[in-house]
């Protein structure tokens, strides 16, 4: 049996995309069929992303190196106690501030509009994740909820939640 967590991370993402290409999409997702163009049908992003990470599955596989196990030690010269753990400290705690972010983030969505809730999430779950490149992850923060923001409300004609307090053009 394969020990290695690279294969089987990369084999759970390929059969899930599988199942959400093939059986999760067609049944959960109606589409209109006199859609104009296909970047707006309801079907195309979630494929998009499904066949994505059946991609990002298929390269987790591929680099998987089956000659070692999850150490990094050689299955036949290592013995048990050999390979270093990665530390797992205040993974709950993340895990547990994470799951808050996401509850207050839905809650903030209404009153503050789904670019700027995401804007202020982008740099929390930065915080939180004690991100190496704080300054990068600001200015991502704000540019890439704006960008999208312009594309969906003005480029593709579609509405985007706007907060009580502040209105975007």
């Amino acid at each position: 049996m394969l020990k290695n967590s690279y294969f089987i991370s990369g084999l759970v993402a390929l059969l899930l995309s599988l199942i959400l290409y093939f059986v999760a999409i067609p049944l959960g997702i109606s589409a209109p069929s006199n859609v104009s163009k296909i970047v707006l049908s309801p079907v195309f992003w979630p494929q998009v992303l499904s066949v994505l990470l059946g991609i990002t599955g298929i390269a987790l596989m591929l680099s998987a190196d089956p000659a070692y196990d999850d150490d990094g030690c050689d299955s036949e010269t290592c013995d048990d106690n050999a390979g270093s753990k990665v530390s797992t400290d205040g993974s709950f705690k993340r895990l547990f501030w994470m799951g808050v972010l996401m509850i207050a983030y839905t809650a903030a969505i209404p009153k503050l509009g789904l670019v700027w809730a995401s804007m202020i999430a982008f740099v929390a779950l930065s915080i939180l994740i004690k991100s190496t490149h704080p300054r990068t992850a600001v200015v991502a923060a704000v540019i890439i909820p704006l960008v999208l923001y312009l594309f969906f409300a003005h480029v593709a004609g579609m509405s985007i939640p706007q907060g009580e307090f502040l209105r975007l053009p």
